[in-house]
């Protein structure tokens, strides 16, 4: 592998404004390439997919070979830790992920960590894969899903609009969700740090479902776990960069930067540019924040966007990416126009 200060991105991650700035877009292998459909019809399933060493490392390298993005993220699925703490998941097209809800201490019962490890084999296989596999400027990004948001789905049992069984649970038996939450933060630590040691050299923790949460709970939920986990990298990992992603945090995107510890922070489409700049920037390396419709739609809109995205947060540290995941629909020849857009090639 090549030394870190070759790689742009983890420049960027260590506080230096690199130019052009480095990019990588969130879901970037996935269903909008051609070759990506093609691997996934072999599968059975999309958690074979997850699982298959060989397979999840072709997704993650396609998008390099077309794009020469700066960064690969390892393909996987935040589910993949409750599934290996014995919540069994499984994906139906068209509706999402599917798991027995846990809503009371019994439940939690059920879980355990005695072959954790073991089900994760594959995907750490794939992570040293692609440590010998990616470009020698390209660094390779870990991660997991964030406790919070990997338990809406323990509770809910599939994706959700209103939290409503998670915020019980979390509100009118706080013992019960913080023991589910203590149990993440322990597993998902030992995930990332397995990651870390087979070739990860950053990670990202994804916190999709962050911006549901009043201030207060927000702090209990999101910024004290993801400290706890970042805490952990810092201590036993020493040097690996950690970017934080609580979506639609808002205001509380401020405090979670203050308090977590986090290298980088991920911006969602919603985030004020001169805002982010002024009050985010200064503290840690900021990634964003396009808006993935203006990817599809491409055009003049997306040319003028990502100018103005580089401009507004391209003199300070800064990671160019998309304010949440491409999407299926996302032409590829618009994402080719965006490579070259970032790059200043146009």
């Amino acid at each position: 592998m090549s030394s870190t200060s070759e790689k742009a991105f983890l420049r960027a991650l260590s506080g230096e404004v690199v130019t052009p700035p480095p990019f990588w877009l969130m879901r970037q292998a996935g269903r909008y390439l051609p070759e990506y459909r093609q691997v996934r019809a072999s599968c059975n399933g999309f958690l074979d997919l997850c699982y298959t060493p060989e397979k999840a490392t072709e997704v993650t390298l396609q998008p390099l070979r077309r794009y020469g993005f700066d960064a690969a993220i390892l393909f996987s699925d935040i589910l993949v830790v409750p599934d290996a703490l014995g919540q069994p998941v499984s994906f139906r097209e068209g509706e999402g992920p599917r798991l027995d809800p846990i809503r009371d201490g019994e439940g939690l019962k059920r879980l355990s960590q005695e072959n954790f490890m073991s089900h994760l084999a594959p995907v750490f296989q794939t992570v040293s894969n692609l440590s010998k596999a990616i470009p020698e400027t390209t660094a390779l990004i870990g991660f997991a899903g964030a406790p919070w948001t990997v338990a809406t789905y323990m509770v809910e049992g599939s994706g959700s609009k209103e939290f409503v069984e998670t915020k019980k649970l979390a509100y009118s038996q706080p013992n019960v969700f913080k023991a589910m939450i203590d149990l993440l933060v322990q597993a998902t630590g030992d995930y990332l740090i397995r990651q870390i040691d087979h070739g990860a050299e950053a990670i990202q923790i994804f916190d999709s479902w962050a911006g549901v949460l009043p201030e207060e709970e927000f702090s209990k939920w999101v910024i004290e776990p993801t400290r706890q986990l970042v805490e952990r990298i810092k201590t036993e990992r020493p040097g690996i960069p950690v970017i934080g992603f609580p979506r639609c945090a808002g205001a509380l995107l401020l405090p979670f930067v203050e308090r977590t510890g986090v290298d980088a922070v991920s911006l969602d489409t919603s985030v004020p540019l001169d805002w982010a700049a002024k009050h985010i920037q200064p503290k840690v390396t900021v990634q964003g924040n396009l808006d993935p419709i203006m990817l599809i739609a491409g055009g003049e809109t997306l040319d003028r966007e990502v100018k103005r995205i580089i401009s507004a947060l391209g003199k300070g540290p800064f990671v160019f990416n998309l304010g949440h995941g491409i999407l299926p629909s996302t032409p590829p020849e618009n994402v080719a126009r965006l490579a070259d857009l970032v790059k200043g090639r146009v």
